[in-house]
C-alpha cells in the first residue's frame, strides 16, 4: 500500500516541480527571444535612420543576420530542453526520497496501529478462549454438582477480572497515547503521590511480606496527580511482584532539586524504586518499555499475573511529564528503576 503511494506521491511532486521549471523555461524562452528580436529591430532601425539622414559612421554596424538569430534562438531552446531533462532526473530522486520521507511517520503510526491492534487481539484472546471452555465443559457436564459450579463461577470470574484489568490497561494506554488528550498540571507533592501509589499497593505487599522503605523527601511540583500515582503504583507492583517473600522495596531520592546542564532555569527530581527481586538480562532491558512486551522469568511464572503493559504506560506517563525513565538491572540481584521529573511544567492544558 505504502509503496504505491510512495509513487503517487513522487509523481506528483515531479508533476508540480515539472510545471514550474517548464513554465519558468517558457518565460525564460520568450525573454530571450524577444531580447534578440529586439536587437535586431534596434540594429536595423538605426542603420535605417542613419542611412536617411546621411550619416555614415565608421566602422559600419552590420544588421544582425536573421539566420543567427534562429539557430540562437534554436540553441536556447535545446539548452532549455537540456536543462528541464536534468531537473526531471535529479528531481526523480529527490521526490521519491522526499514521498518516503513523508509517508514514512504515517507508515510508522499505521504500523504501530496495527501491532496494537494485532497484540490486543492476541492477548484478549487467551483469557476469551479460557472463559469459553470452561463454560462449555460445565455445561457439557450433566453431573455438575453445586460446589463444582461454584469454582466455575469462581474461575470464570477471574478471567473476567483479567478481561477487565487488560481492557482498563489499554484504556489507559490510548490516553496516554493521544496527543491531544487534556492532562492538567497542577501543583502537588511528592509526599502526596507515594503515600497514595503505597495505599494501593499495600494489600499485594502485606501478601508477599515486602517491607516497603520510604525515603522520598516531600517536594513540590507540577505535574498531574492521577497519573503520578499510576506512574509509582506500576512500579511498586512490579517490584512487590517480582520479588521474593520477605524482601525490600526502596523508594529514595538520588539528587534533591538539580538544575540540567542544559537549561539552568529547568530543576529536575531523581527518585528511584529498588528491588531485590530476580532481576531482568541485558537482553531484555531495551525491550522493557515495549508494549506487551514480557521477560522470559515473568512469563515462565505462571501465578504473575500482567500483560506486559505497565512499564509502557508508565514510561508515557514520564513522557508526558518531559521526564525520563531508565532502568539498571543485575540478574539475581535486583533491578532500580530512576525516574527524572522537572518540577516545574506548563500550567496549561496540553
Amino acid at each position: 500500500m505504502f509503496a504505491s503511494a510512495r509513487l503517487k506521491l513522487t509523481a506528483w511532486y515531479l508533476l508540480i516541480i515539472m510545471v514550474i521549471s517548464i513554465a519558468f523555461s517558457v518565460g525564460m524562452y520568450r525573454v530571450l527571444t524577444g531580447e534578440l528580436d529586439r536587437v535586431e529591430r534596434m540594429q536595423r532601425y538605426r542603420q535605417q535612420r542613419n542611412f536617411q539622414e546621411g550619416v555614415e559612421i565608421f566602422p559600419r554596424r552590420p544588421i544582425l543576420d536573421p539566420e543567427l538569430v534562429t539557430e540562437t534562438k534554436n540553441r536556447i531552446r535545446a539548452i532549455l530542453i537540456l536543462v528541464n531533462l536534468g531537473i526531471l532526473a535529479a528531481s526523480s530522486t529527490a521526490a521519491y526520497f522526499l514521498a518516503g520521507k513523508t509517508l514514512k511517520p504515517i507508515k510508522e503510526m499505521v504500523d504501530e496501529q496495527n501491532r496494537f491492534i494485532t497484540d490486543s487481539s492476541h492477548e484478549l484472546r487467551t483469557p476469551l478462549t479460557s472463559l469459553k471452555s470452561e463454560i462449555e465443559v460445565g455445561l457439557r457436564d450433566k453431573k455438575l454438582t453445586l460446589t463444582e459450579a461454584r469454582k466455575l463461577l469462581e474461575s470464570n470470574l477471574e478471567e473476567v477480572n483479567n478481561l477487565q484489568y487488560l481492557s482498563d490497561n489499554l484504556i489507559k494506554m490510548t490516553q496516554y497515547q493521544t496527543i491531544n488528550d487534556r492532562v492538567y498540571f497542577g501543583q502537588i507533592s511528592t509526599g502526596d503521590i507515594i503515600s497514595e501509589a503505597l495505599k494501593k499497593v499495600s494489600k499485594l505487599s502485606k501478601q508477599k511480606k515486602i517491607d516497603i522503605k520510604n525515603r522520598v523527601n516531600n517536594f513540590s511540583l507540577n505535574g498531574d496527580r492521577n497519573s503520578l500515582v499510576e506512574l509509582f503504583v506500576i512500579l511498586l507492583d512490579n517490584a512487590i511482584k517480582y520479588s521474593d517473600k520477605n524482601k525490600t522495596v526502596i523508594l529514595s531520592v538520588v539528587k534533591d532539586i538539580y538544575s540540567s546542564p542544559l537549561a539552568q532555569n529547568d530543576k529536575y527530581i531523581v527518585i528511584e524504586v529498588k528491588d531485590q527481586g530476580a532481576g531482568i538480562s541485558k537482553d531484555e532491558i531495551p525491550h522493557l518499555f515495549d508494549r506487551f512486551y514480557r521477560g522470559d522469568k515473568s512469563r515462565a511464572k505462571s501465578d504473575t499475573p500482567g500483560y506486559g503493559l505497565g512499564l509502557s504506560i508508565a514510561k508515557q506517563i514520564v513522557e508526558k511529564h518531559r521526564g525520563k525513565i531508565s532502568v539498571e538491572s543485575i540478574e539475581g540481584k535486583g533491578s532500580t528503576f530512576t525516574i527524572q521529573i522537572p518540577l516545574k511544567q506548563s500550567n496549561k492544558i496540553i
